[in-house]
């Protein structure tokens, strides 16, 4: 395909190529835009770097230096699974047991419970004080009815609430049962009392039980109902805590002891009776255990290590590493792309140590980041603005379908059907003959596509009429002037027998007129019978032919027409009837437009190819509009009311073209010269 054929292929889908390249530019730009705002995210980030590595760290010191923090430090080893319960390490030396608020609030802000479904609670721990000793410590809440307490001295205790606690330990099971007695009532139904620990015999009378001396335990019911309004004997929220003495923990030499993590304790708080459920057991299922040391992650940004590690104990040291949820995972990908954002600085990693003092030890806490843990955590922003920027790609891209497979599709089917009907009739000289009918029965409809589509068939069909009527009446008329020039052939044929003689000049005039008609009333059209007009050249001595013709003129209509002979012959080829055509309708023309009482002047002269010959007339020139199509068929300057052609110069400027000259008009002062040019002829 050469240059003007690629031009032209790319003309025609010039429209479709755009509408294209506007939708994908559209994706592009909704891209740039997402890569724009995550790299100025990125820069912001980078900038406020040290100040989010200090706002960390003073968070992390800030929860590890509250109790609850505390928890996490001094149990590293915290178990997911809460159940069954493990004894944990209190970030107190010991609970106040003298004041049961108090005990109520230092559980609450070490949040050591574990939560079960049916909104009870129990923490399970361990504490070591040189003043009050070494103890397990219980404490929690359930909910239960009207408590009922036990008598001082009664021995049989199934009629009663209790508590029932058993600890496994280093292969041994220790079990105690505290039944409910009442110490004080503040205004009925408040019942507050206490738990008196026995060791168990198996049983179920305190015949042979052996009171504890140092266990410990309170428990206080409230006064309104756990669901709201007033009821009797409604459920009601129950409080409790148990200081628990155990001998092996006092005989241990270290604290706290290496196996902590190996015992199990089991809680029960029976109703009265012996075979109902218990109010509570800290073995049922579902239950969800305090913070792990995993949790801290959750103050930590992507990127941030957590390392704590106890000044004098043998324990490896806690790692705990920030990153992004299980939820918010970052793609790969979009890592790659943050890390080749450019920024203006990298910042260095950065490192904060401390040390925290707590009832065990102390502990080295250092906290350390790099601009790593930045673009992690720019992933999980970026991942998630990922979703937005695919939708609105998703969007663009069916609207892109849609248009396509509705608009264009239909447009370019259109398009080639109409291209292949105009090839159809551009290739065919015949015209209608090849004109194909335009098949848009797909694609016609109430839109405004479906509206052109249906015009421009019926538009085609109406031309397809025209033409066929056109060729039709062509066809009467070529017919009509076959007639026509028939009957005028046979009064010339007997012109011909009235005028024999080759130097009669009628005879030359007769034969001239049986040479038009032929030629003219022979084809469909003048045009088309001098295109199809067929010449015979010969040699001729223009200078001999251009006297005959001066002197013949009269006979034509033309008078007064002066020519000089050279004397000398001046050899062309040319066919003399056709010549002498041209000459004759250049005299004619010239007549029509001179002052009257003027005569026509025709000139020879010759160069070394060519011969000029040159008519010239007096009066009004030619207007320069008409300058250069006075040679074309049709234009002619008939005077008002007058009824001519404006074919003589398009005959003469026809027959000049196929004998190898040509024919020009100029206007000069006075008047007008056409000149004749033909090449000279070697004999």
């Amino acid at each position: 395909m050469g240059e003007q054929g690629l031009r032209t292929a790319l003309a025609s889908f010039r429209r479709r190529i755009l509408f294209r390249g506007v939708f994908l530019l559209l994706a592009l730009a909704t891209i740039a835009l997402a890569i724009v705002l995550l790299q100025e995210e990125k820069e912001r980030s980078y900038a406020s770097y040290q100040q989010a590595f200090r706002r960390s760290q003073q968070d992390v010191i800030a929860r590890l230096r509250q109790p609850a923090g505390m928890l996490v430090l001094l149990n590293p080893r915290m178990p997911r699974e809460p159940v069954p319960v493990r004894p944990l390490v209190l970030p107190y030396p010991a609970l106040d047991f003298e004041d049961p608020a108090r005990v109520q609030q230092a559980i609450e802000a070490a949040d050591c419970s574990v939560r079960y479904t049916d909104g009870s609670t129990l923490c399970a721990g361990v504490g070591n004080s040189a003043y009050a000793g070494t103890y397990l410590y219980l404490a929690g809440s359930f909910r239960a009815g009207d408590l009922q307490l036990r008598e001082s001295g009664e021995l049989d205790i199934e009629a009663v609430h209790r508590a029932v606690v058993r600890l496994e330990l280093r292969g041994e099971i220790h079990s105690w049962v505290a039944p409910f007695e009442r110490t004080s009532m503040r205004g009925e139904p408040l019942v507050r009392g206490r738990l008196l620990g026995f060791e168990t015999t198996g049983d179920p009378t305190l015949a042979n039980a052996r009171p504890v001396r140092d266990f410990r335990g309170w428990l206080s019911q409230a006064a309104t109902c756990a669901s709201g309004g007033d009821v009797p004997d409604c459920p009601r929220q129950v409080f409790y805590a148990m200081r628990v003495p155990v001998e092996a923990f006092r005989s241990g030499a270290s604290w706290p002891p290496a196996d902590l993590d190996l015992m199990r304790v089991h809680v029960q708080m029976l109703a009265p009776g012996s075979g109902g459920p218990a109010l509570f057991s800290s073995d049922a299922p579902g239950a969800e255990g305090p913070a792990t040391a995993g949790d801290l992650a959750q103050a930590l940004l992507p990127g941030e290590v957590l390392t704590l590690t106890r000044q004098d104990g043998p324990r490896s040291p806690i790692v705990v590493k920030g990153g992004e949820s299980e939820r918010e995972r970052t793609s790969p990908l979009i890592l790659r792309l943050i890390d080749q954002l450019p920024v203006a600085a990298r910042v260095p990693t950065m490192q904060a140590r401390e040390t925290l003092v707590t009832p065990v030890g102390s502990y080295d806490v250092q906290l350390t980041a790099d601009a790593r843990g930045i673009d992690r955590n720019l992933g999980v922003i970026a991942t998630r603005l990922s979703w937005y920027v695919g939708a609105m790609l998703v969007a663009i891209l069916i609207a892109w379908g849609l248009i396509e497979i509705g608009l264009i599709r239909r447009i370019t089917v259109l398009s080639r059907r109409a291209a292949d009907v105009s090839r159809n009739v551009q290739q065919d000289a015949r015209g209608g003959e090849r004109i194909g009918a335009l098949d848009v029965s797909d694609l016609r409809g109430p839109d405004e596509l479906g509206v052109l589509a249906g015009g421009l068939s019926d538009l085609l069909q109406r031309v397809k009429d025209d033409v066929q009527r056109e060729q039709l009446r062509a066809q009467q008329e070529r017919d009509m002037l076959q007639a026509v020039g028939h009957e005028i052939l046979s009064p010339l044929q007997s012109l011909m027998v009235l005028h024999p003689g080759n130097d009669d000049p009628a005879h030359r005039y007769v034969q001239r007129m049986q040479q038009a008609v032929k030629v003219l009333y022979g084809q469909s059209s003048p045009s088309e019978a001098l295109a199809a007009a067929e010449i015979a050249l010969s040699a001729i001595d223009l200078d001999a032919f251009l006297q005959q013709v001066a002197q013949n003129s009269r006979f034509a209509g033309v008078a007064d027409v002066r020519y000089e002979p050279k004397g000398e012959p001046v050899t062309v080829r040319a066919d003399e009837f056709s010549l002498e055509d041209v000459v004759t309708h250049i005299l004619r023309n010239a007549d029509r437009h001179r002052t009257p009482g003027t005569p026509i002047t025709i000139t020879l002269r010759t160069d070394d190819a060519q011969a000029f010959v040159a008519i010239h007339n007096e009066g009004a020139t030619i207007p320069g509009d008409l300058l250069a199509k006075v040679f074309d068929y049709g234009v002619t300057e008939a005077p008002e009311g007058g009824a001519r052609r404006g074919q003589g110069l398009f005959v003469a400027r026809t027959y000049m073209a196929k004998m190898g000259g040509k024919v020009t008009a100029r206007n000069e002062a006075g008047g007008v010269t056409f000149e004749l040019v033909l090449p000279l002829s070697a004999g």
